[in-house]
């Protein structure tokens, strides 16, 4: 039997359903949150001090969700992450994959390297130019959203269409995150596409109230069958590109039909998903995680 930890400031749903699939699997699972975490170097302690690990390391961490703070605090969270791995704890999604796409900018950086098509973004220190590019995105007939450089679902978001909606601007904790507004249509809609082991395993289609469509903010769910291979090949690239084990992929259709991709989110939720999908989301995540913990003996074989 494995110990596991998976990492969360409140379990909630996601950690019942997490629970019972590794609990299905005869392992143990123990929820904590990385403010309770600390680092301990001295001869005779655990370098990594884990509540309710005081006698051995965990098997394996699953993160849900990595807590905000300052700079520093943000570090340390990320440290214990590292140092996990440095253990040789397999971290799931690991920590670069998690610092890869916890920041926008990186995120859109890579995806925009590999040629995945994403919408134009800049990140921009400097109110002026900031502001300059926005008039100019308007001048040519689009709109722009401005965008936390760390957050999600659809939290602080604003879209400015028109010279009048600039009263205010400004940035978030001193950054701003612009993209070009992608127009999917009279009813706003877009993907969600959920990837687990490198294949896409469910997806649906997000219709918001407004303009934003995260369940979150109250889009409405509907499954969409994966033979949507165009979306489906999009979603399984970004996550290659971005080295993650799983992930959460929004994909828009613009009024010309091209497929872009949004964001990759390393921490997913996934309840509105399950709710619409009979595709039994957390047993997979526990499947392809364990498989990281204890690879097949044929994939062991393979690989020496």
């Amino acid at each position: 039997m494995a110990r596991l930890a998976v990492i969360t400031d409140d379990p909630g749903w996601h950690g019942r359903v997490l629970r019972q699939a590794f609990g299905d699997r005869g392992h143990e699972v123990f929820f904590l949150s990385l403010v309770d975490c600390h680092l301990s170097l001295e001869s005779g302690s655990l370098p990594i001090q884990l509540p309710g690990f005081e006698d051995g390391l965990p098997d394996g961490v699953f993160v849900r969700g990595v807590p905000g703070g300052t700079l520093e605090q943000v570090t340390l969270h990320l440290d214990i992450l590292h140092g996990l791995e440095l253990l040789g704890i397999p971290v799931y999604n690991d920590t670069r994959a998690i610092e890869r796409t916890v920041d926008k900018a990186m995120t859109s950086l890579l995806l925009h390297q590999a040629g995945i098509p994403t919408p134009p973004a800049w990140i921009i220190r400097d109110p002026e130019t900031a502001r300059e590019r926005v008039l100019a995105e308007l001048s040519k007939g689009h709109r722009v959203v401005s965008k936390p450089l760390f957050g999600s679902q659809g939290v602080g978001l604003r879209r400015y269409s028109e010279v009048n909606d600039l009263d205010g601007f400004g940035p978030d904790n001193g950054i701003f995150y612009l993209q070009r507004f992608v127009d999917s249509g009279s009813a706003s809609h877009d993907f969600r596409i959920f990837v687990v082991g490198g294949r896409a395993i469910a997806a649906m289609r997000r219709s918001g109230l407004s303009w934003l469509n995260n369940v979150h903010q109250g889009a409405r769910c509907e499954a969409v069958p994966l033979e949507e291979r165009l979306l489906v090949r999009l979603a399984e690239e970004a996550v290659h590109t971005l080295g993650m084990h799983y992930a959460g992929v929004d994909v828009i259709r613009d009024l010309h039909g091209k497929a872009l991709v949004l964001e990759v989110n390393s921490i997913p939720a996934w309840k509105g998903l399950q709710g619409v999908t009979e595709v039994p989301i957390a047993d997979r995540l526990a499947d392809d995680f364990l498989n990281l913990i204890h690879p097949p003996q044929g994939l062991i074989q393979r690989q020496t």
